[in-house]
């Protein structure tokens, strides 16, 4: 017998869980299908585990440089063991905490691999999913609606693939039971330059290679240089526009060597290991698609503004669809989805309301346009720019570095985009991201009052200098 229910979800992610509670709430009933664990990457392989071993790497770097706070410390150690217990217990707590929503809200979890299937004899359109379960049993899964939200997984680099030993991504580099002396990163976004901060913090030796111009080369260009700067000064060395030489890779006795062209010049580069961290890729295949009339474009599965498929009734979410792959965004595209097949009265989610957080040392933050892109649309624009250094909570904490950049529509007055790097910033994109939502101006959150002392006086500061109010200047 077959399984029906309204909405049936493939895929058991932030973006699919997210979407599942949602349509429980509308009334819906739902199943969830997942072949591994509830949370997906962002929960065991992403998100919390890595941001949970950048907090140790943090709190190590500070206890090294706790003697200007006036504490001495001796005989400090690092214990990469118990760092990796105690992020293991982290997600382990986590995901008992989904498990617990799925039977809360009452939904169905299946275990297993899902394949899509075609008109049959349990439904006249494609969209059932015929589940394989873990003894090799066959379950079939018949919604009214399916919502697809397979997630992605890490790039890989033609001849220079992941053997979990030598060359590593990052599924590989956050089961390491022991820390290597260095480190080569491929690799200068996102996931890059967050291990590249937490494994400078854990005293690797870190080399880190970025074939563009600059680091973080889709966030605003003063952050991948005020990144790039940071780094270099805690000793991480950095190649941009660097071509890397792959058939030049070879191990020679445990140490990996690859060749890179940058600056005009060819240099061979060594370390004990090698991180490849290249983008993510959209998991699309081999999950039925063939036998729909769902269209895959450049691996992504391409969908209208209300995440609809070319079937109306099979939605995708998250990263399989490209876009910004955040764990954040998913979720809301799953609630739009959800909203979207119930009937709800919806609107597409801008992606300029969706904020962009990076957690190395220091933290970076975004939202809305880079001033490159405001430029490329033809806007004219006004730019405010407040630096760390002048916040006296900064100076208190010790963490002085990094500004925070407003960029605001001359014509409109609106607010286009905030790029923010310093201390805490992942957690004060929130305020810009509320702006971004409320189409407000750069003098309305300027005017809003910012306790002081706070970190949050430089997002006010910065929003009074996009038109030369900025007091503490």
């Amino acid at each position: 017998m077959a399984i029906t229910c309204d909405v049936a979800i493939l895929g058991g992610g932030t973006g699919g869980y997210v979407a599942a509670i949602r349509a429980a709430q509308l009334g819906k009933e739902v199943v969830i299908i997942e072949q591994d664990k509830l949370g997906g990457t962002c929960l065991h392989k992403g998100c919390i585990p890595s941001k949970a071993l950048l907090r140790s790497a943090e709190l190590y770097a500070d206890m090294k440089e706790s003697e200007q706070y006036g504490i001495e410390t001796d005989g400090l150690r690092l214990a990469f063991d118990k760092v990796q217990k105690r992020k293991q217990g982290i997600v382990d707590k986590l995901h008992d905490g989904v498990q617990y929503l799925m039977r809360k809200n009452k939904i169905t979890v299946i275990q297993g691999k899902g394949r899509v299937i075609g008109p049959s004899i349990f439904s006249p359109r494609s969209g059932a999913v015929a589940v394989e379960l873990p003894d090799g049993e066959m379950e079939t899964v018949v919604p009214g609606h399916l919502i697809i939200a397979t997630g992605s997984r890490p790039r890989q680099l033609p001849g220079l693939e992941a053997d979990g030993i030598h060359i590593l991504t990052s599924d590989e580099a956050l089961q390491l039971e022991q820390l290597p002396a260095s480190m080569l990163i491929v690799g200068g976004g996102v996931i890059g330059v967050e291990w590249a901060s937490m494994l400078n913090d854990f005293g690797v030796d870190v080399t880190l290679i970025e074939a563009t111009a600059q680091l973080l080369p889709t966030e605003d260009e003063d952050i991948g240089k005020e990144m790039r700067k940071q780094l270099e000064k805690r000793g991480v060395k950095v190649y941009t526009g660097a071509r890397l030489i792959v058939d030049s890779y070879a191990v020679v006795d445990e140490q990996v060597t690859v060749s890179v062209e940058a600056g005009g010049e060819q240099r061979t580069l060594s370390a004990d290991k090698l991180l490849v961290s290249v983008g993510r890729i959209g998991n699309a295949e081999n999950i039925g698609l063939e036998n729909t009339d769902v269209r895959v474009e450049n691996g992504l599965i391409a969908v209208n503004e209300h995440l609809q498929t070319t079937e109306p009734h099979i939605y995708a979410i998250g990263d399989v669809i490209g876009g910004l792959q955040l764990a954040h965004a998913a979720s809301h595209e799953g609630i739009a989805a959800v909203n979207h097949l119930a009937g709800e009265k919806t609107a597409p989610y801008p992606k300029a309301w969706i904020p962009r957080c990076i957690y190395s040392r220091p933290e970076a933050a975004s939202v809305g346009l880079t001033e490159k892109e405001a430029a490329e649309q033809g806007r004219r624009i006004k730019v405010g720019r407040f630096p760390f250094q002048a916040i006296g909570k900064a100076l208190v904490q010790g963490a002085t570095e990094g500004f925070v950049k407003v960029i605001a529509d001359e014509d409109s007055g609106d607010i286009v985009g905030v790029h923010m790097i310093g201390p805490h910033v992942t957690e004060l994109i929130g305020e810009a991201a509320l702006a971004q939502v409320l189409d407000a101006t750069p003098w309305e959150v300027g005017a809003a009052v910012h306790a002081h002392p706070t970190l949050s006086e430089v997002l006010g500061e910065a929003m009074l200098a996009v038109d030369g109010r900025a007091i503490g200047l």
